[in-house]
């Protein structure tokens, strides 16, 4: 057994894969949309990885926790870069980019080397080794 994918919904669907896409390497499909829905998607991947994360966009689609750190549900995924120097060094671009650091590079209790953004609608990414 494997995460085929995570889902997450978005206010700014193009804003987001641009997100994924220029931090973490991610290779985009094409935009699926579906009038009679109003739903429009994209499926991110990581090269050689078959785990995939769907962004999707519904304009229905309003309501959100205020306070996502402590709130019943998703809080955080991890995506490893391979090692602690590309923790540190895309913490660092990302810092020089304006991205929100919630967590500074360190080693946790649980023995993770990691660092904690927020991508661009709040969602709390950990980047691990």
């Amino acid at each position: 057994m494997r995460i085929e994918h995570l889902a997450i919904w978005t206010r700014d669907l193009e804003s987001m894969r641009s997100f994924y896409v220029k931090y973490f390497k991610m290779i985009s499909s094409k935009k699926y949309h579906n009038e009679k829905k109003g739903f429009t998607s994209y499926f991110l991947s990581f090269e050689g990885e078959k785990s995939r994360i769907e962004l999707m966009h519904r304009d229905d689609i309003t309501k959100e926790s205020k306070d996502r750190e402590s709130c019943f549900g998703f809080t955080h995924f991890a995506i490893s870069v391979g090692g602690k120097d590309k923790v540190d060094e895309l913490t660092e671009l990302m810092r020089a980019d304006q991205c929100r650091i919630v967590g500074e590079p360190r080693t946790t209790g649980d023995g993770y080397y990691e660092s904690v953004v927020l991508d661009c609608e709040g969602n709390r990414v950990e980047i691990t080794e």
